[in-house]
């Protein structure tokens, strides 16, 4: 049954309106995705085909699109609102995600609304500690068996973290290879790591019957996202591949 959804979080951050604008519009990859930007004019194309319905840089932006691509949702639309704060050295950010789900409504939603809280997380975590930097960036799967219900928990015991290591700890980390980060994230669905060059996402998703997943935002010069899935794969596939 066809429900519309609205999901909406405000925040403040530690950089400019612009700083905010040109992350949203310009650099996706270094906290979601890499997208092709919009087209700066309303009307414009923007990305997976939707529509620039509003284009006020820095301070307001709405893609909405009408055709999304898939069974579960029929309409999206983003929204950004940016106004600037403490004379424009921060800024304040309302964002709002909403549209048409179409089938099994509650975990769509569920779903929707936990990655938005991460996704925001993340975005503040690269406009605070890696902002402007160019970001590298790799994404990956589990294989099926990572869609277990159990799926996340051994993924974060494979990481060697304990279950008193909260956000924000210091932890030192068992991935491809041992290294130190900082649990900038932790909850039963997510896990992120900031590391001095990176942001290291891992994605919970066997809550909602997908595999776990894996992005890597790694802003080192010399980043090799090639070589940072291979790693990252072969880590995630051993998981599910021990006795």
């Amino acid at each position: 049954m066809s429900k519309e959804f609205e999901i909406v979080r405000e925040f403040e951050v530690d950089a400019s309106p612009e700083e905010v604008w040109e992350a949203v519009t310009q650099g996706t990859a270094a906290y979601l995705w890499p997208m092709d930007p919009p087209e700066p004019r309303v009307g414009g194309a923007a990305a997976f085909g939707s529509e620039v319905t509003a284009w006020d840089p820095p301070n307001h932006l709405t893609v909405r699109s009408e055709d999304v691509g898939f069974p579960t949702q029929s309409v999206n639309q983003l929204e950004h609102v940016i106004e600037a704060r403490d004379g424009g050295k921060r800024a304040w950010v309302r964002y709002v995600h909403s549209g048409i789900f179409t089938d099994d409504w509650d975990t769509q939603y569920d779903g929707a609304a936990k990655h938005t809280d991460f996704y925001l997380h993340t975005l503040r975590e690269y406009l605070t500690h890696f902002a402007p930097s160019p970001v590298t960036f790799a994404q990956l799967e589990g294989p099926q068996a990572s869609q277990a219900p159990d799926a996340f928990a051994a993924v974060r015991a494979a990481l060697g973290l304990g279950g008193d290591d909260a956000s924000g700890a210091r932890v030192t980390v068992r991935g491809p290879e041992v290294f130190d980060a900082v649990l900038d994230y932790r909850n039963p669905y997510f896990i992120g790591l900031r590391t001095d060059t990176a942001l290291i996402r891992l994605f919970g998703r066997n809550h909602w019957g997908a595999p776990v997943g894996i992005s890597i935002h790694d802003f080192a010069p010399d980043a090799d996202a090639e070589a940072a899935e291979a790693a990252w794969q072969g880590w995630l596939n051993g998981v599910f591949s021990r006795p």
